[in-house]
């Protein structure tokens, strides 16, 4: 097997690219995320800052072949940092990437970015300890309505993301009494020729999902408001949650009749397109840019 470095912004970040493996497997690494293929976690360094390493592992050999046509994880981690860093968007600012790559297929690929030591996931960062914070519901909604208008912002700028969920938003506290909001996952942004409403419902939804595990009816009502800039009137608003109700159905069939094996479809890929394509419905789907 051998290394080789896509990008790093100094010098000191190419040699971490370079030794990721070794690193990741080392005493002064802390797995925080670890989920089939892919492992992610704060890395320790010498001069006792730290920088988050994420690998990701390709399923088979003939994937890693084929790779390198949509781009491995850490390519697209790369390009989506690129298409939020033009919209500024917040998002943990890569320090470098590199692919393992034997008999000319790439084998995992490893993304160095900044670790976002002060903040916390959405959920946890919303409850705090013994869930104890989220009992202010004024500070609840403020965080929300934060996330909200962030959400709603990339999405004028015409992206959206495959995987909007509450553990891949991260909130920190700012000094003036505000928040902080990142994304995170950044080989999921995509950009698209005009973002109409049906891919603005499918982050939602998907996002809607993850917080009703900790929200009530009424504060992800309060944070689709938000995410409107409005309240609307009656009417409207039983028009906007039943095409929720339709979106949210479409994605529960979809993921009803995936195959077992289709989770490891490559996020790039043609079937996974073709999976989206049925979630989002053919009404106002257009090619990415």
């Amino acid at each position: 097997m051998r290394m080789q470095v896509l990008y790093a912004r100094e010098p000191r970040w190419r040699e971490i690219a370079e030794r990721a493996e070794e690193l990741i497997r080392g005493s002064d690494f802390r797995p925080i995320k670890s989920e089939g293929r892919t492992i992610g976690g704060v890395l320790k360094l010498a001069d006792g800052g730290a920088v988050f390493v994420k690998k990701s592992a390709s399923s088979s050999w003939l994937r890693g072949v084929m790779m390198p046509i949509a781009g491995s994880p850490a390519m697209r981690a790369l390009r989506g940092a690129a298409m939020l860093e033009a919209a500024a968007v917040p998002h943990p600012r890569p320090l470098a990437a590199s692919e393992s790559v034997g008999r000319g297929s790439v084998r995992a690929s490893y993304l160095v970015s900044e670790a976002l030591l002060d903040g916390d996931t959405l959920s946890r960062f919303t409850l705090g300890p013994g869930e104890i914070k989220g009992r202010d519901a004024r500070r609840r909604r403020r965080i929300l309505d934060t996330v909200a208008r962030e959400v709603r912002r990339f999405h004028d700028a015409g992206l959206y993301t495959r995987d909007l969920q509450e553990t891949n938003v991260m909130v920190a506290d700012k000094e003036d009494g505000g928040f902080r909001v990142w994304f995170l996952d950044l080989e999921d942004f995509r950009r698209v020729r005009r973002l109409g409403w049906p891919y603005r419902m499918r982050n939602l939804v998907h996002l809607d999902r993850s917080i009703g595990r900790f929200l009530c009816r009424a504060a992800r009502l309060a944070f689709f408001y938000a995410y409107l800039g409005r309240k609307p009137e009656r009417a409207e608003a039983r028009r906007l949650v039943a095409e929720y109700l339709a979106m949210r159905a479409r994605i529960d069939r979809s993921r009803a009749h995936r195959p077992r094996n289709s989770g490891s479809s490559h996020p790039g890929s043609n079937s996974a397109r073709i999976r989206e394509s049925k979630e989002i419905g053919d009404g106002d789907h257009h090619s990415q840019a």
